[in-house]
């Protein structure tokens, strides 16, 4: 069987201005994260880039989605239980991917997209924050030897920060990971046509991404305690950003808390990896494609 290209098409979550302000402090955004990571990824995919939740953005119906190989769903500031019309016009995208029976992925909103699309529903957290990293993340029973965590420990950190949190998963959905502040942490969703894994962390996200987050909700986590003033926030991006310089840092590593599991750009990277891996490749033998040229 013929060898071919893989496609993927990421799916930018975040309105325009977000964009910006994330392109002002890293350089990217969070849709130009996930090219550059799936390129080290997939060597020689083709990979292309849509704004869902932009007005004048060309609604994607399900048969042109249905050309990909993937659809990968970035991490935004929307709420997805706002009735607004990025909103609207990012939960329709949705549904078109479940509707082609294209594999998807999505981190941070990208899972709570797929939850709210599917019938679940999200919710603020109220004074709890996840915010740098989610500590000690366990696999679900049904997670255990779900191939989306393959490689992960018993007890695992991950870079994260959000204000939201599925509630509820759909009909069709599966509880993967979770832990003490966020149950939802990674999950499976089956509707329509489609199989969604996806998690509330982000494995695609370097350190220096993860400081530069930090820095920009500082307000954020000054109302909510976590901080007592800007420069305490600032001391904690700084670090992460030396760790992002010098992964090998043992003693970087022990003043935040974490792990290879998170200073570590392979293992940092295990889900977008298994995905591709065990489903997206799954489902290019099924659809005929043949062998894929420059696999994970």
């Amino acid at each position: 069987m013929a060898k071919t290209l893989m496609r993927f098409l990421v799916a930018e979550s975040e309105p325009a201005e977000a964009r910006d302000k994330r392109r002002d402090s890293v350089g990217r955004s969070s849709g130009e994260t996930y090219l550059d990571v799936l390129r080290e990824l997939a060597p020689g995919a083709m990979c292309d880039r849509v704004k869902p939740a932009d007005a004048g953005e060309p609604p994607l119906g399900p048969a042109e989605i249905e050309q990909y190989d993937a659809v990968f769903l970035t991490g935004s500031p929307l709420h997805l239980y706002a009735d607004t019309p990025e909103v609207r016009r990012e939960l329709a995208f949705m549904r078109a991917v479940f509707a082609s029976g294209t594999p998807s992925f999505g981190s941070c909103a990208g899972l709570q997209v797929a939850t709210v699309a599917a019938g679940g529903s999200v919710r603020p957290m109220g004074v709890r924050r996840e915010a740098g990293f989610a500590r000690g993340i366990t696999a679900s029973e049904a997670g255990r030897d779900h191939p989306l965590l393959r490689g992960r420990p018993a007890a695992y950190d991950a870079p994260a920060i959000h204000t939201d949190e599925v509630e509820a998963l759909p009909p069709g959905g599966t509880l993967l990971a979770g832990n003490a502040v966020t149950r939802v942490q990674a999950a499976e969703i089956r509707f329509d046509r489609d199989v969604f894994w996806g998690v509330q962390y982000h494995p695609e996200l370097s350190l220096g991404e993860i400081a530069a987050a930090l820095r920009r909700q500082a307000d954020d986590l000054i109302a909510h305690g976590l901080a007592a003033n800007e420069e305490d926030v600032a001391a904690v991006a700084d670090l992460v950003d030396a760790l992002e310089r010098e992964p090998e840092r043992l003693d970087l590593a022990w003043r935040l808390g974490i792990d290879r599991q998170v200073t570590d750009v392979s293992q940092r990277r295990t889900e977008l990896r298994n995905f591709i891996e065990h489903l997206v490749l799954s489902v290019r033998r099924e659809r005929g494609r043949g062998e894929a040229i420059g696999p994970a």
